[in-house]
């Protein structure tokens, strides 16, 4: 059982793994970080997702929700749970680093500033970062990987992606995640070979190393994302949906249970499925 702190427990996805650690009964929340000046300050955390007091109150302080007040548990969490946002992440890294606690991010849009944070992180405790939390999504990674390398350049790759009407970046990270990745195996560097946009009349033909990218933004769609592999005589499609955001929160459950006893390092979902490097 792992003693977890959710930080950005106020949202969506807060509000999700507060759920699934009341429902799953194999990990005890600790700790809920809320953003500064939030009205649920002082708020019980199961409250604020809808159930039983669990008598663990938001804090918008990092060192108080790293502490840990669990009611039977011992002082302090094990591993925290990241889904806030990039400008946060420096700051929750390198708390989690002095203080002995591993580190699950599953915030989307960091950059190279975040990212180098998490590796200073990780140098000193376990740190787990993916740009997907969906169990399902690492899966169809790896089988795009595979399907690339099998089939060669004599298919045309094309990768569609689906989402709610408020996603703004586009491609999704993804669906960037899915090119690097037949990119990989192909000896190529994806921001050589992505088409990201397709208009008027083209002056040259596709051509076999090129990975293409189409998005559609609308309604409340989750996130949908496909692979397409177009031979001369065959198609092969890999695709993913996702039906409910509480995946991505079970995923970082998953992940959370995984670090537990992990010596330091910046590992990812492949590692926690136990898929080769």
């Amino acid at each position: 059982m792992a003693r977890i702190t959710v930080l950005g427990a106020g949202g969506r996805m807060g509000t999700a793994l507060i759920r699934l650690i009341v429902a799953g009964g194999e990990h005890q929340l600790v700790g809920a970080l809320v953003e500064p000046g939030d009205p649920a300050v002082g708020r019980d955390a199961g409250q604020m997702a809808g159930l039983e007091p669990l008598g663990v109150l938001a804090t918008d302080n990092l060192a108080t929700a790293l502490k840990g007040a669990g009611p039977g548990s011992a002082p302090g969490c094990e591993v925290a749970i990241d889904f806030t946002a990039p400008a946060a992440t420096p700051g929750h890294a390198a708390a989690c680093a002095a203080g002995g606690h591993a580190l699950v991010v599953g915030t989307t849009g960091l950059g190279a500033a975040e990212l180098g944070a998490l590796q200073a992180a990780a140098r000193r405790v376990p740190v787990i970062y993916a740009r997907n939390m969906s169990l399902g999504v690492t899966v169809l990674t790896e089988l795009a990987r595979q399907a690339a390398m099998l089939l060669g350049t004599g298919f045309d790759v094309e990768i569609t992606e689906a989402h709610h009407r408020e996603k703004k970046d586009s491609p999704s990270g993804t669906a960037l995640q899915l090119g690097e990745a037949v990119a990989l195996v192909r000896g190529q560097q994806l921001a050589d070979v992505a088409v990201l946009s397709r208009s008027g009349l083209a002056t040259t033909a596709r051509t076999p190393e090129a990975i293409g990218f189409s998005s559609l933004r609308g309604g409340a769609i989750v996130g949908d994302h496909t692979v397409t592999l177009a031979g001369a005589e065959e198609l092969l499609e890999l695709t993913h949906r996702a039906t409910d955001r509480a995946l991505f929160a079970r995923g970082a459950l998953r992940a959370a249970g995984w670090l537990q006893g992990k010596p330091a390092g910046l590992y990812s979902l492949r590692d926690v499925l136990g898929l080769p490097g």
